[in-house]
């Protein structure tokens, strides 16, 4: 096995552990977050059996977000999706601090609401990035040769023009049909009258 082989092999193998790690940390950040909103939404009167709804929205919104900023990377539409990701992240972080003051735990629990919501916003974007990431190294560039004389180093570089030959065609073979030699007739002696002017 060459180095290179053993080089992608080890970058691909990179790769899928920090996938899982982040889907691991993700999941944990997803489902403290989900709890928090869930209750919050549950202690401004919303029905229990309908109190899941507010997490999926909040939290789902950051991750169709960050999915769709990273999609849309070259495009004028990110701008759009950005300022989703931000909103759905101020929502998610504010409420999660809101959970903690309005539970009576204080501020400490406040400052540590904020870490859920915020390693989702991270883990998710992380994640999107490893899965976009393709294991293709671009291949590099060939350099161009200019011819070195004695005076070029006072002569500006031209600019390179690149040439494009035309493909030289193949020749056609020209296919000719033998026939078999036919007999010719010997050149014979012929006598020819001169006219010589008399009568």
């Amino acid at each position: 096995m060459d180095t290179a082989d053993q080089k992608s092999r080890g970058v691909r193998w990179a790769r899928w552990s920090a996938v899982l790690i982040v889907l691991v940390i993700g999941l944990a950040a997803f489902v403290l977050s989900f709890a928090a909103l869930r209750d919050l939404a549950i202690r401004a009167h919303t029905p229990k059996e309908l109190a899941w709804l507010f997490p999926v929205i909040v939290d789902g919104t950051i991750i169709q977000a960050t999915i769709a900023v990273l999609a849309l990377a070259d495009s004028d539409e990110r701008t759009f999706f950005t300022r989703v990701l931000v909103a759905g992240a101020t929502v998610s972080i504010g409420g999660n601090i809101a959970h903690a003051l309005v539970s009576g735990h204080g501020v400490l629990a406040a400052i540590l609401a904020v870490i859920a919501p915020a390693a989702l916003l991270v883990d998710t974007h992380g994640l999107a990035v490893l899965l976009r990431t393709r294991n293709t190294a671009a291949p590099a560039p060939t350099p161009v040769a200019a011819a070195v004389g004695p005076d070029s180093a006072d002569d500006p570089v031209p600019d390179v023009v690149p040439t494009v030959s035309a493909p030289v065609p193949a020749p056609v073979p020209v296919h000719t049909f033998h026939s078999s030699p036919r007999p010719v007739a010997p050149l014979l002696p012929v006598a020819v009258p001169i006219p010589t002017g008399g009568n």
